[in-house]
């Protein structure tokens, strides 16, 4: 019996669920294969130094060059403006994909937020890009990650790293302010997103 594909695409984010991220199948980096660290004060590393950023830290976790495109401040519509551009620059093999943080901070509205991250996954998919989401929880207290990317990510089939940075920004000794890790805070999404991409069989 063929299974509707809305039904598919829920079941495939239940199992998402499961297990707090995704057990998507990844194509193996080569190690000269650049990745793409692409989003906004999270990506940047607001509240550690350059080297203590999570690109940073997961470039030296996997040996593989990781490009650092984080611009503070950046909402989800900016970094759709911007992205073409920045992957025809850095051609990246990957696209580490965390965005959506400043919309929720400033209570823009949230489906639009969706619509604009799933443009941006089509946007690196179109050009055979292997896409990671790294989910960013809303600012709610305890904060919650939205239910959109776990839906983008089943119905692209692209890796998701679901619950690291609620987790993070949830324990005050991970971070430098209210919403920014500190270095030890960005330590634990760039080991999450290694073992993301380990699980994949990426690296």
């Amino acid at each position: 019996m063929r299974i509707p594909r809305s039904l598919a695409i829920v079941l495939a984010a239940l199992t998402l669920a499961g297990c707090g991220g995704s057990s998507q199948k990844l194509e193996k980096l080569s190690s000269d294969a650049v990745l793409l660290a692409f989003g906004d004060s999270l990506t940047f590393g607001t509240g550690a130094s350059p080297g203590e950023s999570y690109p940073a830290q997961l470039e030296a976790l996997i040996g593989r060059k990781v490009v650092n495109a984080g611009v503070p401040g950046e909402v989800s519509a900016a970094g759709l403006e911007r992205l073409p551009g920045t992957l025809d620059e850095v051609k990246p093999a990957m696209l580490l994909l965390c965005h959506g943080g400043n919309d929720f901070l400033r209570k823009m509205d949230e489906a639009q937020a969706a619509q604009n991250v799933k443009a941006m996954v089509r946007l690196a998919r179109e050009r055979n890009i292997q896409v990671v989401l790294i989910a960013t929880p809303k600012p709610t207290i305890p904060p919650s990650v939205p239910a959109f990317y776990r839906e983008i990510a089943a119905e692209a089939r692209v890796g998701l790293v679901e619950t690291v940075v609620k987790d993070v920004v949830s324990d005050r000794s991970l971070k430098s302010d209210f919403v920014h890790p500190n270095a030890n805070g960005y330590g634990e999404i760039a080991k999450a997103v290694q073992k993301a991409l380990k699980r994949g069989g990426a690296v």
